[in-house]
């Protein structure tokens, strides 16, 4: 009598069964989770930008994911109709990406803004198309819809403050704190505050991991005292870093911004680090 086995791969023959089901489940090797997609970029042909004597660049609109951040570049091919010679070319300008109609991130080019997660995006951006050897300077909107399919990232650090808002001619004292949530990377971090230029605002601290960014040309020593750039070496778990922070605000208000950059090792490639936006203070 014909075996089990024997039966399906008859069936399978005669196009009655699936091939999945030939080779019985007690057979077949055990389904292995998936690793974390890698960070990959996806490029979509956006829009054709035409000159009135014959210039041309064909526009790509290309989005990054399976890190933190979507990047997004918009790379051109410039030329004239008719000649099949193409130039190099440069793009530059500002984008937006929605999902399911909704504006989740605008950026400039190119440029990153924090990765939503997967999912069909409409990218359009107003661009700038400049080539000196094909004599083309063109601008125009392109659009392109781009689905990426890698998991948002969970993230690795985080920012936080013990206040929301400043106040004219007053000094505001704050407390950020810096945390690393993940086993991965080291220790090292970077962490700026930076107010606007031209109000007048000080941002001052006395914790010595902190300076004032030094600007010109040596031995000039001037310090930009709308900022504050500060050098972390002992993030872990469950040991976050807290900066004390003096920001002093006169007749004219500003907001104060505040991001981290920090440092993944792997192996000795060359960039494996990101940046976090931490909270924005406003100003009243």
């Amino acid at each position: 009598m014909p075996t089990r086995p024997t039966i399906l791969r008859a069936l399978a023959a005669a196009a009655l069964l699936p091939p999945a089901l030939v080779t019985p489940a007690w057979g077949r090797p055990a389904a292995t989770a998936q690793a974390p997609e890698a960070p990959a970029a996806l490029c979509a042909v956006a829009g054709t930008l035409r000159g009135d004597h014959g210039q041309q660049a064909v526009v790509s609109l290309c989005a990054g994911s399976g890190s933190p951040q979507l990047a997004v570049s918009a790379p051109a091919t410039c030329g004239r109709s008719g000649v099949r010679v193409r130039y190099s070319c440069r793009t530059d300008g500002t984008w937006t990406a929605a999902r399911a109609g909704r504006k989740l991130i605008t950026g400039t080019l190119s440029g990153a803004g924090e990765y939503p997660g997967p999912g069909t995006y409409d990218i359009t951006a107003a661009v700038h198309v400049r080539s000196a050897p094909g004599g083309v300077d063109l601008r125009g909107t392109v659009r392109a819809a781009l689905s990426l399919t890698a998991a948002k990232a969970k993230p690795t650090h985080a920012v936080t403050v013990d206040g929301t808002a400043l106040r004219r001619n007053a000094t505001t004292t704050l407390t950020y704190t810096i945390r690393r949530d993940s086993d991965q990377g080291d220790g090292s971090a970077r962490f700026g505050l930076i107010g606007e230029t031209g109000t007048g605002v000080r941002l001052a601290t006395s914790d010595a991991r902190c300076v004032n960014p030094l600007v010109g040309r040596h031995p000039a020593k001037t310090r930009l005292t709308h900022a504050l750039d500060c050098a972390l070496t002992e993030l872990q778990p469950g040991h976050p870093e807290k900066v004390r922070v003096r920001v002093t605000v006169g007749a004219k208000c500003s907001t104060v911004v505040s991001k981290l950059g920090y440092w993944m090792p792997r192996g000795q490639d060359l960039y494996t680090g990101d940046m976090v936006a931490g909270p924005a203070l406003t100003c009243r």
